[in-house]
């Protein structure tokens, strides 16, 4: 039972429980067996397990007597789980096995933190687990909470562990809740060589940690130990002065290194080995051995060695050599000074002439010619050497050369003397050969079954082509590895042969021979795709090369005429190579230069190659952060720091002289003490440091200039200097890490501004790539996919590391462009896109978005996935979190359906002609990340669109004529879907050859229809009214509202023809009705034009997502002309309303106030229509690519051609209403007008009122309708628009009384209106006489 302590805790933690998991649902427990089950319950719901047993085992043995349980919430780095889980509801009952992903798991024996495992206090093991022999152990249980790792002390629990590297536990109930057991796979336990060879493995919790053996050390020490990044042996002797101390040799050995004493030397204490603390010192031979030098002598003792000097009287038995025990001072014939011989390492003696002691030293056919110290061999002429690699010695003597000599070459090994001669003879030498097929990553791989099966088939070939030859025959074959351009295979051939040579021309009969065999396997061979190889030094030096230097490669053998030179198998470039002679010069040298430098000379029908491989040093990168400060010259102390990258180091220089610094791992820092007065300018330099040779080059050295002020500042900081308000910076990054940092001066001190800080390991892929073999790709892979796991949330949450993230996996597709990948590569691949891409880099795929300076990184981010799907090989499929991958062989049709989570996305390819590869990848992240413009030029800042679904990459190796996707609905809120794809030309979304498939009412899907194959995905925009019954009630809106319109302006247009002659009889009531006849001719037109291009842009009626830009460009026109006209006939009766109340005794004539009003009515209208389609049709932004047939707003602003001078009218008339009104109110009804004119002013003064407020309100509505989805906008806009006409007809003609009363005449109404018209007649005396009256 628990302690009462622990029930305190137990109440307490299950109350916060409560709070946590009030809205969380279950999870049930995945228990798995093959035979007896068992049933019991978890909070109600009912789960089975069963009972796993062996045949034949006891049934008391738990180790076979367990349930499995294989919960995948129970893993340790399942941190803050939504799903809160308690094993205190779980009927416990026998022993257990725990499992993640069908792997053995265990109970982790150390703290786990909390809110992990699925859980709140997360339970572990407090104790070692036993071993075999150990049997059942108990072990005492802590649950980790409110930082106390056995904050609870649960019931103790039995542990077991099983032959096979498992445990089994009894697991109790923890007696809270909530609580849970965790489970941790072992890796190191599970595959001991997860490390790789020479490491140590440490299982941590939720992973495992690699170490290196001393001695050893990662092959890139900048990423993290693997299987693909391997420890290597540390050559601790290339700093052998400081292992061995003087006077000692160092001899490096695997993970470690021995020291020895060099002749004539010897530690002082024999009981310690050599080493700088036990050094090596000199040895007196003369006094350990007096007689060294044999009698008659005197013994000298030096420095490593001795010398010996026979006494006068005697000289050296033989005088050419040197005088020892073994060549003793004799008695000399004649007095003489006495001779010094000395003795190794003195001064060389008189030469021995090896060639007059033994005459036959050469063998026959030989000369011998003596050198100082030595003797060389060489043959006669018409003889060579019997094994012409090896030195001319009695042992490789010269015989007769029947045919003209002709060069074979070994690599088997370095020329060597002593050798004796093999019956029968073997030469040995290496060859190549181009396969006319694209390089396969897979054969980077020797253990690869592509690899093996291809070097099996060609060393077949090999044995069975020489095996033709009668005089040689196969001794052995290996391929050594293949190489890009198009694929290289490198072999070494070692054949037997009857004679002592192998020449040219029995070469090229077997690899005649050796062509068609290779073509019988499948493998055809380049035309000239042959040639014989040897590895050879091309450049005279052994140092380093660094950028910019010289470098000059040349032939050792350039004894034939014709020579081509190769760079990693292309021709070099003319810009940065020259040629001269056998001497191929690269005038700067570079990092991207590394590679293969091959010289090839035709010998014949075969090229002999010789090549080096080079390799170019990485160029330093050296940061200081701003060249300039500013400091108060106040005597502080300021803080210099200067980065570098890995394998260089620097120091500060001031004046000349090295700065004391401290040195840190990547960088150095100087303390520098500012004087208190006097001060002045200084120059500090950051320099290379040990590189002499290199500070000639700019990229050597970086300054920071320290000046001194006495003004006033508001930010201080004494590493980034002192600044004023909104003065910027530069400043370093942490360390770890390349770039900078941008500081901006604020009144709260510098504030960072813009983070380009990139973790190292980062930067040093990225530079790796610029020179990256084709054949390392794999390697390279898998190390940048390891790099973005371990640094995840680095990596998410910087917008810097992302963009060079994406420019190394860009730099990966282009070269492959020529070269095709099996599945190891892709994995990594999409496991790396599958991190940038997760929900947690939205915002900074959201800020890379939005900055015109990335350089498009998202789009590139989509060409790289485009590109390296297109250069797969075999079948293979990859599931990641948000990627799915699948190729495969297709025939007649295809049906496949995303497994994603929360994804049913489906792609169907009904017919298929032939058998092809199709590979299909479906990302579901990439929503976070493409832009949405789907026009040029589109800014993604105002684009109201988004990506809705997946996005799918589709590649098929022949042409697919039909194609259909159903997408997935992600935001249900948003309508108008467009099925899009990716143009790289147009850098937009393109609808060319898709189209929407609307499926009745499913609202939660989009079906597209395409004819070709590329990035899909769907498009939708949020100001969209999408729901079918909005939809259908504005339709009917509309074409109600408009037909009525129409009918109302026809109507006005008759009345107009009925009643012209009476109501015109005055120039202003003319002009009115000139103007109420225009605006209703406008009107009309353009209502027509607004019908005609509904039905072009109904996505209901024509299935279109995207406007037809030639079929809606003259409607556009015409309406943008039509409604510009009926604005500015408006504008008209204003200008009239207003000139005869303000210029009342003014007198223009009818003709001019027609030509002015025609003017202003259609040539303003006509000028800002055609300047428009002129300034926008060219880059075809006139028209708006979606919902209508209208202006373009979003990439011309088109629509403002419209809308400005709309409501410049609207604006303008208001203001002549007001004018008039106060006019007329001022001076009273009747002065100074005609009772006529004064009626007309009446009618203009309401028709301006009223008819103005309600067009500019129409199309205040109709911008609404563009930013806003709410249903109410659009209905009144409808409403406005539609019934335009009606109002024209109601308050232009109708509400006329004497447009009515001439109607009404005119259609001999007179019962009806005689008393109407004498009372009309009355007043219209009255008004005549007043004027009259007035007049006079």
């Amino acid at each position: 039972m628990a302690s009462e302590e622990t029930r305190t805790k137990s109440k307490y933690l299950s109350g916060v429980i409560i709070l946590l998991t009030f809205a969380c649902g279950l999870e049930t427990h995945n228990f798995r067996h093959p035979g007896k089950t068992l049933q019991y319950r978890h909070k109600g719901r009912v789960h089975h397990s069963v009972i796993k047993r062996s045949a034949g085992t006891p049934a008391f043995d738990p180790c076979y007597n367990y349930t499995e349980l294989d919960n995948a919430w129970r893993a340790t780095n399942n941190r803050l789980s939504s799903q809160l889980m308690c094993d205190g509801n779980v009927s416990w009952a026998g022993w257990y096995r725990l499992l993640l992903n069908n792997q053995s798991a265990q109970i982790p024996d150390t703290c786990v933190p909390e809110q992990s495992c699925g859980t709140n206090s997360t339970l572990w093991l407090n104790g070692q687990h036993p071993t075999v022999d150990d049997g059942v152990v108990t072990r005492p249980v802590c649950g980790n909470w409110m930082n106390d790792c056995c904050y609870f002390k649960t019931p103790s629990i039995q542990v077991k562990a099983c032959p096979g590297n498992y445990y089994v536990y009894e697991f109790k109930d923890p007696m809270s809740c909530s609580l849970a057991y965790c489970a941790d796979v072992d890796e190191c336990q599970m595959n001991p060589s997860v490390c790789g060879p020479n490491s140590n493995c440490t299982n941590v919790n939720g992973g495992f940690n690699c170490s290196c053996w001393a001695g050893f050390t990662a092959s890139f020490p900048n990423l993290t130990i693997s299987i693909n990044n391997t420890c290597t042996d540390i050559n601790e002797c290339l700093d052998s002065s400081s292992l061995c101390g003087p006077n000692a040799s160092c001899h490096n050995s695997i993970g470690s290194f021995s020291c020895s004493c060099l002749s004539g030397y010897n530690v002082m204490n024999m009981n310690e080995s050599v080493s700088n603390s036990n050094p090596c010192s000199d040895v007196d031979e003369c006094q350990v051995n007096p007689s060294v030098c044999g009698p008659n002598s005197n013994c000298t003792n030096v420095n490593g060695g001795f010398n010996c000097s026979c006494w006068a009287g005697f000289t050296a038995s033989f005088p050419n050599l040197t005088i020892s025990i073994n060549n003793t001072c004799t008695v000399y014939s004649t007095l003489s000074p006495p001779q010094t011989v000395y003795s190794t390492p003195s001064p060389p003696q008189t030469d021995v002439n090896e060639c007059q002691v033994n005459p036959s030293v050469c063998g026959p056919n030989s000369n011998c010619t003596n050198v100082n110290g030595s003797y060389y061999c060489s043959c006669l002429a018409g003889f060579t050497a019997s094994f012409p690699n090896l030195t001319i010695s009695i042992n490789n003597t010269c015989t007769v050369n029947s045919t003209p000599s002709q060069p074979v070459y070994s690599t088997l090994s370095p020329p060597q003397t002593g050798y004796s001669i093999v019956t029968p003879p073997q030469i040995g030498f290496e060859m190549s050969m181009t396969i006319d097929k694209p390089f396969d990553t897979s054969l980077s791989n020797p253990d690869d079954k592509n690899y093996k099966d291809y070097a099996q088939k060609i060393m077949d070939a090999v044995e069975e082509s020489f095996q033709s030859l009668s005089i040689s025959k196969v001794a052995s074959v290996y391929v050594t590895g293949f190489r890009p351009g198009s694929t290289i295979v490198d072999c070494r051939i070692t054949v037997t042969t009857a004679t002592n040579s192998l020449d040219f021309s029995l070469i090229a009969i077997a690899i005649a021979k050796l062509s068609n065999i290779l073509l019988s396997k499948g493998i055809p061979v380049a035309p000239n795709g042959f040639a014989l190889t040897e590895q050879k030094p091309l450049i005279s030096t052994s140092d380093k090369i660094y950028p910019q230097q010289k470098l000059e490669l040349k032939c050792p053998q350039s004894v034939y005429l014709a020579i081509t030179w190769k760079v990693n198998e292309k021709g070099p470039d003319s810009t940065k190579y020259t040629i001269v002679g056998d001497t191929l010069t690269l005038n700067s040298a570079a990092y991207s230069d590394n590679g293969r430098y091959s010289c090839i000379m035709q010998t014949g029908p075969i090229p002999y190659i010789q090549w080096q491989d080079i390799s170019i040093e990485q160029e330093p990168s050296i940061s200081v952060g701003d060249n300039n400060r500013v400091f108060p010259c106040d005597g502080r102390t300021v803080k210099l720091t200067c980065h570098i990258n890995a394998g260089y180091s620097v120091e500060w220089v001031l004046n000349g002289k090295v700065q004391t610094s401290d040195i840190g791992s990547d960088s150095i820092t100087v303390n520098h003490i500012l004087p208190k007065q006097d001060c002045k300018d200084e120059i500090f330099t950051c320099r290379l440091k040990g590189l002499p040779q290199l500070l000639v080059y700019s990229y050597s050295t970086r300054n920071i200039t320290v000046k001194t002020s006495t003004e006033d500042f508001t930010c201080k900081d004494d590493t980034l200097g002192f600044g004023k308000i909104n003065s910027m910076t530069k400043g370093l990054c942490e360390n770890g890490k390349e770039g900078s940092i941008t500081y901006t001066c604020k009144l709260n001190g510098w504030t960072i501004e813009q983070d380009d800080c990139v973790l190292k390991v980062f930067k040093y892929l990225e530079s790796k790539v610029q020179s990256l073999v084709i054949q390392d790709i794999p390697e390279f892979m898998a190390n940048l996919s390891s790099a973005v796991d371990q640094n995840n949330a680095n990596v998410t949450q910087s917008a810097a590391t992302v963009k060079t993230i994406v420019e190394i996996l860009s730099n990966i597709s282009d070269l492959s462009k020529n070269i095709t990948h099996n599945k190891p590569v892709m994995e990594s691949f999409l496991n790396t896109v599958d991190v940038i891409v997760s929900d947690n880099s939205s915002k900074t795929w959201e800020n890379l978005n939005n900055k015109n300076t990335t350089g498009n990184t998202s789009v590139k981010l989509l060409q790289s996935i485009e590109n390296i799907s297109d250069r797969l090989s075999d079948e293979f499929a990859i599931n990641l979190s948000s990627i799915q991958l699948n190729r495969n062989t297709i025939k007649n049709s295809f049906n496949q359906t995303s497994q994603l989570p929360n994804s049913t996305t489906q792609i169907v390819i009904p017919n298929i002609s032939e058998t092809t590869f199709i590979t299909v990848i479906f990302l579901s992240k990439l929503n976070n990340v493409l832009p949405t413009r789907n026009t040029p030029n589109n800014d993604n800042r105002t684009s109201q669109n988004r990506i809705n679904g997946d996005v799918v990459v589709v590649k098929v190796n022949k042409t697919i004529n039909n194609i259909t996707f159903a997408f997935d609905i992600a935001d249900t809120s948003l309508g108008n879907p467009q099925c899009v794809f990716w143009n790289f030309d147009l850098d937009r979304w393109d609808t060319t050859g898709c189209k929407v498939k609307i499926l009745g009412n499913k609202t939660d899907k989009v079906t597209c229809e395409c004819d070709h194959t590329t990035s899909f995905s769907i498009l939708m925009s949020p100001f969209t009214i999408k729901d079918p019954v909005e939809s259908t009630a504005l339709a009917y809106i509309t074409y109600i509202g408009v037909a009525i319109s129409l009918a109302s302006l026809i109507l006005c247009l008759i009345i107009e023809m009925i009643v012209w002659k009476s109501v015109t009889r005055n120039d202003t009531s003319y002009i009115r009705h000139v103007s109420i006849v225009n605006i209703a001719v406008s009107l009309v037109i353009a209502n027509i034009c607004f019908i005609i291009g509904a039905a072009i842009s109904n996505p209901y009626a024509k299935l279109e997502q995207m406007i037809p830009v030639a079929r809606c460009s003259p409607v556009v026109f015409f309406m943008h002309f039509f409604y510009l006209s009926l604005f500015f006939w408006m504008l008209i009766s204003a200008l009239l309303l207003l000139y005869r109340t303000v210029m009342v005794l003014s007198q223009m004539s009818r003709t001019i106030m027609m030509v002015i009003a025609f003017t202003v009515g259609y040539c303003a209208p006509l000028l800002i229509a055609v300047i428009t389609v002129a300034s926008t049709a060219g880059a075809e932004n006139y028209v708006s690519k979606e919902n209508a047939c209208w202006l373009n707003w979003n990439e011309s602003k088109a629509l403002l051609a419209f809308v400005i001078p709309a409501l410049a009218v609207v604006a303008f008339n208001i203001l002549v209403v007001i004018v008039v009104l106060f006019k007329m109110l001022r001076r009273g009804a009747g002065a100074t007008t005609q009772p006529d004119e004064r009626h007309v002013l009446v009618v203009i003064v309401r028709c301006v009122a009223i008819l103005t407020p309600i067009f500019g309100l129409t199309w205040g509505f109709g911008i609404g309708t563009m930013v806003s989805p709410d249903f109410g906008i659009h209905v009144v806009f409808a409403i406005l628009n539609s019934f335009q006409g009606f109002f024209v007809l109601v308050f232009g003609v109708i509400l006329d009384n004497k447009v009515c009363e001439s109607l009404l005449k005119t259609l001999s109404l007179n019962n009806l209106s005689s008393t109407r018209t004498k009372s009309t007649s009355a007043a219209t005396s009255s008004g005549q006489q007043g004027v009259s009256q007035g007049r006079r």
